[in-house]
């Protein structure tokens, strides 16, 4: 194994090199403390790794993102969400056969206790629909409160199962109580996403009828937010699962990290920032120049990414969904008229190119959800609802190899020991 050497002061400390499938390297400081007495100081863990995994690579610097050694661009063309959820959580896509029971097996799991409406109901409807999804989601504790053997196989499975067939429903009754419509249980027999979209859209007093480029847009849009590496909320899923925690109190921290601002509440800034354009007069160049200007607070939200220094590579797929479910719903929106005038602006600006600050994931799902009438409170749930695989790959991978419990570290910079005054003298 490939040695590097720590100096400081008169120390010399050997570290482990570990190399990574795709030729990451990475140096093990987990003795580091033991060996020298000094620990690492690495504030939001930018350079530091938590753990090797298998689930998901990820190279920001050359646009590439990978599930199990799969490209995003071929699980999003060709394959389904339920597939590829399969495929995060076990490393390998179901053969044909293996599908079909998946399904009838998520179908036998379609249905939630009736004190779960119960709850939903003693939420106002002006709740913000993440907080609703975080309770309900922990609540499920409650209607099955026994813990889940993670040696066997069996009673993992059926847990997994449990919350791909439970969470759909707690978004689709969400979105409905927000909007005060009748809850749905739909039927999965006749496909994952196409049930997701019925249990939301079917109206009480018409017939439903499917839309095959809404589906195929949220299937990809589902695919596209499935995982994304050690993010703050798959690294909330693990941290809180590593103090064994169970798997529903463990996705429910997820859920709650994810609903930041800066992490799956990027696509909510989007439509937000699109509405002041808007409300300021629809001018696009004076929103450009601002975003331009060192001096200006104003962020273009939605272009340019945290991890990928060249291109988002999911934007490229999204962006066609996007305008087929433009073109196919026949949209007069101001609103998204703005969002495409502004991608096309930006796309021809010098500035924007130099800095390779292209649109993202998020600028184009909020659009698709805008589009479909989905309020811009839910776009983080819909974000919840495709991270959901990615959440169960990682708790399942963190326990199965048995990682400790998670426990960082600090630099403490308080105050030195003092003499305690009492109160009388203070």
């Amino acid at each position: 194994m490939k040695k590097a050497k720590l100096t400081f002061e008169d120390k010399v400390i050997d570290l482990d090199v570990i190399t990574g499938s795709e030729n990451e390297i990475g140096i093990d400081i987990s003795k580091l403390k033991i060996k020298s007495g000094m620990i690492t100081l690495d504030p939001g863990f930018k350079n530091t790794g938590s753990c090797e995994s298998k689930v998901t690579f990820l190279d920001g610097e050359n646009g590439i993102l990978r599930y199990r050694g799969y490209s995003i661009e071929d699980l999003a063309n060709n394959a389904d969400f339920l597939e590829v959820s399969y495929l995060l959580i076990y490393g390998e896509l179901p053969t044909k056969k293996k599908y079909r029971q998946l399904l009838s097996d998520i179908q036998e799991r379609s249905v939630l206790d009736e004190d779960v409406k119960k709850i939903l109901e003693t939420f106002p409807r002006s709740a913000h629909p993440m907080g609703m999804l975080s309770c309900l989601t922990s609540s499920l504790v409650a209607f099955d409160p026994s813990s889940v053997d993670v040696n066997d196989e069996e009673e993992m499975y059926d847990a997994f199962l449990n919350l791909l067939a439970k969470i759909p429903i707690l978004v689709a009754w969400v979105f409905r109580r927000r909007r005060g419509l009748p809850l749905e249980y739909g039927d999965f027999g006749q496909g994952y996403v196409e049930n997701v979209t019925k249990m939301m859209f079917k109206m009480p007093n018409k017939k439903y009828v499917e839309n095959k480029v809404v589906v195929n847009a949220i299937n990809k849009l589902l695919i596209l937010h499935a995982d994304h590496e050690q993010n703050c909320s798959t690294s909330t899923v693990r941290i809180v699962g590593s103090s064994q925690a169970g798997l529903f109190a463990s996705i429910s921290s997820g859920i709650s990290a994810l609903w930041g601002r800066l992490h799956g509440g990027a696509n909510q800034a989007v439509l937000e920032m699109l509405e002041a354009i808007q409300n300021n007069g629809s001018n696009i160049s004076e929103y450009i120049k601002k975003a331009k200007d060192k001096n200006d607070s104003f962020r273009l939200m939605g272009f340019g990414h945290r991890v990928y220094k060249n291109f988002d590579p999911r934007a490229k797929i999204i962006k066609k969904a996007a305008h087929d479910v433009l073109y196919d719903l026949g949209i007069d929106d101001p609103i998204l008229e703005i969002a495409k005038n502004l991608e096309i602006e930006a796309s021809k600006d010098q500035y924007f190119i130099d800095r390779k600050l292209y649109p993202n994931v998020d600028f184009y799902s909020g659009i698709i959800y805008k589009a479909l009438k989905i309020p811009n409170e839910m776009f983080t749930v819909m974000f919840a609802l495709g991270r959901l695989p990615g959440w169960i790959a990682h708790w399942r991978e963190m326990r199965t190899k048995k990682e400790p419990i998670g426990r960082p570290r600090q630099i403490y910079t308080g105050e030195k020991l003092r003499e305690f005054i009492s109160i009388d003298k203070r």
